[in-house]
């Protein structure tokens, strides 16, 4: 057996290696935070799916989880607070055969960026979002955010949370989007699967990720470090696919529903634009240089590959439990 004798040998032995900015660890993130666990996560799923990385972009807005931008190998784009999912809108508009990704924080997607959010649902424009929910505005001092459980203390509600906070499935579920997921960050391996199944959805994806804020969120809430809150994940996550997500609300320290609560297909926003410019123009309209039947055996090439990937990933029997 041979070690590595060095910090750079030891980073480029990573099996990550390919896929992150290995130069750039250790990363910032606090001892205990899930955002790292989620980042591996999406790395694993890029590795197992075979994706073209030069055909995918990663996008991130402003907070803690806004700096996973920086450590991708990928084109990557760090935006300004909010704005992650428009400008992901931008990029796939501009270049339809990119798999556009969006990985933020609750504050940055659905404060600020709410808006963003719910019409980029509504248009089931062809991308992926993936929230990694912590409750806090984890960078800039443990404000209340749109998630933050009720009675949950945070720094502007030192006496416990009395705003209603919003459940994202339900939200997303509601808006739109025609693939939603919530797991936790220690179901590591359903979150890979999760990113997987978005990856290869066509249409709008949203993935939450409950990860713990050991820092200010923790700390302030008196609920231990890291461990404590995995052994909360373990303890009171309970697995239902395909659960209404009106019922899927998360109480201060209660139960965790998680799962794929919601996959259907419908036409998104690019095919919605084509489909109607071709009725109304005809068969010779052209939408970035590709005419009607062009598209047609386009979209046969694409719904191939996506069933050969399905195969793919039934044929590794991923669990669909926890672990």
């Amino acid at each position: 057996m041979t070690y590595a004798t060095s910090d750079a040998e030891f980073r480029s032995d990573s099996p990550m290696a390919e896929f992150l900015r290995m130069e750039r660890m250790p990363h910032i993130w606090c001892p205990g935070c899930g955002i790292g666990s989620v980042v591996n996560a999406f790395a694993e799923a890029v590795k197992k799916s075979g994706i073209d990385m030069d055909k995918l972009a990663v996008v991130s807005g402003i907070g803690c989880t806004g700096r996973v931008a920086g450590y991708v190998k990928l084109d990557s784009f760090h935006t300004t607070h909010g704005r992650a999912i428009p400008f992901a809108t931008g990029l796939k508009l501009a270049n339809p055969d990119l798999k556009v990704v969006v990985v933020s924080g609750d504050g940055d997607l659905f404060g600020i960026g709410g808006n963003h959010f719910i019409h980029a649902a509504r248009r089931n424009m062809d991308m992926v979002v993936i929230c990694v929910n912590n409750f806090t505005y984890g960078m800039t001092g443990g404000q209340v955010t749109p998630t933050t459980p009720q009675s949950a203390q945070a720094s502007t509600t030192p006496y416990g949370n009395y705003e209603y906070p919003f459940s994202l499935p339900f939200l997303a579920d509601a808006a739109g989007a025609t693939y939603v997921a919530r797991w936790t960050s220690l179901h590591a391996r359903n979150v890979t699967q999760a990113i997987r199944e978005a990856m290869n959805h066509k249409g709008f994806s949203f993935i939450e990720v409950i990860a713990p804020c050991t820092t200010l969120y923790a700390r302030r809430n008196r609920l231990g470090d890291g461990l404590n809150a995995l052994e909360y994940y373990q303890g009171d996550a309970e697995i239902r696919h395909g659960a209404d997500t009106r019922t899927v609300d998360i109480d201060f320290q209660g139960k965790i529903v998680v799962g794929k609560f919601v996959q259907r297909e419908k036409p998104t926003y690019l095919e919605a634009v084509n489909e109607r410019y071709a009725n109304v123009i005809g068969d010779d309209y052209q939408l970035y240089g590709k005419t009607q039947p062009e598209r047609e055996v386009e979209a046969k090439r694409d719904a191939e590959a996506r069933a050969l990937e399905a195969e793919r990933m039934l044929a590794e029997d991923l669990p669909e439990g926890g672990e």
